[in-house]
């Protein structure tokens, strides 16, 4: 190839590229401030009040007795304060869910995993009111892959920032926090490098796997060409045995 065509090509690369090099580029700057101005994920560590030893009147064996599918096996049991009674939080090898047992009576506790979610989110965030608005068992556009863990509650404070939160209470944690604000940014670096708004999820991969080829063929035509042309160049200018215009060899020139 010729480096006249090189540089052709080169160039209607750069044309054709251009905008997604744009966009690439902008979004790495973008992912960089959000790093300043958004926390990361919270860990995953659970918390929560001490749970008085001498409050909790059934011991473990009986608790799990009362949980119906502890008899195909018991994965883990946890012992937490939830809504102020120490309470079991039986995990079963069938169950998608915790059971929850209360330490005192040995019974089962009704819709104790919301009020766990609840608590956890009003600790994370110093003590503010939340509710519900969601419970998520798949990720959607802003609750995403990359935060792995499902199923979680989404539990909102009502403020006027936005604020919310997404609760797991299987790692007894927030696994992400997000307002307004922050969720704006994400969604524009969402947009911006990886065009989330494309909603085939096919179609979106490969515009951009053809989009991240194309910046690197146009890097690699601009390093070939410019190996191919500059020599040759300052080879010409040295010897005074030019057959045309220098400018017409040079890279420099020819664009």
């Amino acid at each position: 190839m010729s480096a006249k065509t090189l540089r052709q090509l080169h160039r209607w690369l750069g044309l054709a590229f251009s905008l997604s090099a744009l966009l690439a580029s902008f979004s790495g700057v973008l992912h960089q401030v959000m790093t300043w101005t958004q926390d990361p994920p919270p860990k995953a560590i659970p918390s929560g009040p001490e749970v008085p030893v001498d409050s909790v009147r059934i011991p473990l064996a009986q608790a799990v007795q009362a949980v119906p599918t502890a008899s195909g096996g018991v994965r883990a049991v946890n012992l937490r304060m939830i809504a102020g009674e120490p309470t079991y939080v039986v995990w079963t090898r069938e169950a998608k869910a915790p059971a929850y047992v209360s330490g005192t009576t040995g019974k089962l506790v009704p819709d104790r995993d919301e009020v766990f979610a609840s608590e956890i989110a009003t600790r994370f965030l110093g003590g503010a009111s939340v509710r519900k608005s969601a419970m998520l068992t798949s990720f959607d556009s802003e609750y995403l892959p990359i935060f792995r863990i499902l199923p979680v509650y989404r539990m909102e404070t009502g403020d006027a920032a936005g604020t919310r939160v997404y609760v797991s209470t299987m790692t007894e944690s927030v696994t992400r926090f997000t307002d307004h604000r922050r969720q704006w940014e994400a969604n524009v670096f969402s947009y911006l490098h990886k065009l989330s708004f494309v909603p085939n999820k096919t179609l979106r991969d490969g515009v951009l796997v053809v989009g991240t080829a194309g910046i690197f063929l146009l890097s690699l035509a601009g390093v070939v060409l410019f190996f191919i042309t500059r020599p040759h160049a300052r080879s010409i200018a040295g010897s005074g045995q030019a057959t045309g215009p220098v400018h017409e060899s040079s890279y420099g020139g020819g664009l």
